[in-house]
C-alpha cells in the first residue's frame, strides 16, 4: 500500500465529527512543527520586564563570566610557571591568596547582581507566596551544597589547590558529591535562582541563566586538566 493510500484510508475512518491533531514524524526531526503556532506570551512577558542594556545588568554579566575566567587563567598559569608559589615562597599561602581574592570576586558578583535585581522591575506573574517559597528553598539547598562541599574538601582543595601541586590524597566521594559532582558551582548556581525567585525578578533569571552556563563552561575545561594533574602525579610515583 502507497503512503498516499494509506494516508486516504485514515481520513475515511475518522469522522467528519472527530478532529484528531496529527502525530508528527519522530523522523522528520522538527522540520515539520509549526513554529507559528507556538505560544511565545511567557517569553515576551519575561523580556518586556528586563533593560539589557542598564548598567547594573552589564556590570552583572561581566562580573559572572570574568570570575570563572580569571581564577582558571591564574590557577593554569601557577601551574605551568609556579609563579605564585615563587612569589609568595609557598604553594600554600600562595593558594591562600588566590582563594581569598576568588572570595572577594565572587562577594563582588554577588553585589552587582543583586543591584542588578534591585534596579529593574518585579515580575508580577513571579510575585507570589508560593514562588517566594520555592526561592527560600532554592537557596537553602544551595547553602547546604555550598557550605558540605568546603567542609569536605577544606579550603585548598576548594580554592584549586590542585594546581599549586595541593593534591588530596583521594577522591572526595561522600555528600554532597555523591549527588552532584561540582556541588560549590551547582549549590551557588542554585542560590542566585532563590534570590531570583524570592525577588520575583526575570533579571536575576537571566542572570542565574548566565552563571549555569559560565559554571558549566568553567567544568568543561576544569574537569580534564584536573585529572591530567593526578595522572601526572601518578606517574611520578611510578618512576620514585
Amino acid at each position: 500500500m502507497s503512503h498516499s493510500d494509506a494516508a486516504s484510508e485514515r481520513e475515511d475512518n475518522n469522522p467528519a465529527g472527530n478532529h484528531r491533531p496529527e502525530l508528527l514524524d519522530c523522523c522528520g526531526g522538527l522540520n515539520n512543527v509549526d513554529y507559528s503556532k507556538m505560544d511565545l506570551t511567557l517569553i515576551e512577558e519575561l523580556l518586556r520586564h528586563m533593560k539589557c542594556h542598564d548598567f547594573s545588568f552589564c556590570v552583572a554579566a561581566i562580573a559572572i563570566i570574568f570570575n570563572p575566567l580569571f581564577w582558571n587563567v591564574v590557577a593554569r598559569w601557577e601551574h605551568r610557571t609556579r609563579g605564585l608559589s615563587r612569589i609568595f615562597g609557598s604553594p600554600y599561602l600562595a593558594c591562600y591568596f588566590l582563594g581569598f581574592v576568588i572570595i572577594l570576586l565572587n562577594i563582588c558578583r554577588s553585589h552587582s547582581i543583586t543591584m542588578a535585581m534591585k534596579a529593574q522591575d518585579r515580575w508580577e506573574l513571579m510575585d507570589r507566596t508560593d514562588i517566594s517559597y520555592i526561592g527560600v528553598f532554592f537557596l537553602v539547598l544551595g547553602t547546604v551544597l555550598v557550605v558540605s562541599s568546603f567542609l569536605a574538601l577544606g579550603f585548598t582543595g576548594t580554592f584549586l589547590g590542585d594546581y599549586f601541586g595541593i593534591l588530596m590524597d583521594e577522591k572526595v566521594t561522600g555528600f554532597p558529591f555523591n549527588i552532584t559532582e561540582n556541588p560549590m558551582y551547582w549549590g551557588s548556581t542554585a542560590n542566585y535562582l532563590g534570590l531570583a525567585l524570592m525577588g520575583a525578578s526575570p533579571v536575576g533569571l537571566v542572570l542565574t541563566a548566565l552563571v549555569a552556563v559560565a559554571y558549566k563552561v568553567a567544568i568543561h575545561f576544569e574537569g580534564p586538566f584536573t585529572e591530567q594533574i593526578y595522572q601526572e602525579r601518578s606517574q611520578r610515583r611510578k618512576h620514585e
